[in-house]
């Protein structure tokens, strides 16, 4: 496993995308992020991993919270609302028009974040175990 230090440093040319590795939401929002990004800038981590558990103290987030995405870049991290939008930016294309939402006051946003973090299992389910990448997209994941 690389060293938080090494995965802040891999944020400045990859940013990395930590997600609750069971819901089926979230695993939607990666494949999602996956699908669009040829050129395969995005790293990926479960919440659950060791990977994802280091970050999380690392910024002083609790490890118990799986109801959020967090986004690392430039080795700066970003929760809920803004993870999502900053993600599409970088996306590029009609995705990026996403990023304007972000004039909207965060309260607003994260309101609307959270209420559907708090119905996503309901709404989406939830796996029993986390996604296992296939060997082609293994490499963008941390251990």
């Amino acid at each position: 496993m690389m060293s938080t230090e090494e995965i802040l440093d891999l944020s400045n040319e990859h940013p990395i995308i930590l997600f609750d590795g069971v819901c089926n939401m979230c695993d939607g929002f990666v494949q999602f992020v996956m699908k669009r990004d040829k050129e395969g800038v995005f790293r990926f981590a479960p919440l659950q991993s060791e990977s994802g558990g280091a970050l999380l103290c690392h910024f002083g987030l609790d490890e118990n919270a799986l109801d959020t995405v967090v986004l690392i870049e430039n080795g700066e991290f970003y929760t809920k609302s803004t993870a999502p939008l900053r993600t599409a930016k970088r996306i590029g294309g009609g995705w990026g028009l996403a990023y304007s939402f972000i004039i909207l006051p965060k309260f607003i946003r994260d309101w609307g974040y959270d209420l559907v973090a708090t119905y996503r299992y309901k709404l989406f389910g939830e796996k029993t175990t986390c996604m296992m990448p296939t060997p082609e997209v293994r490499a963008r994941f941390l251990g």
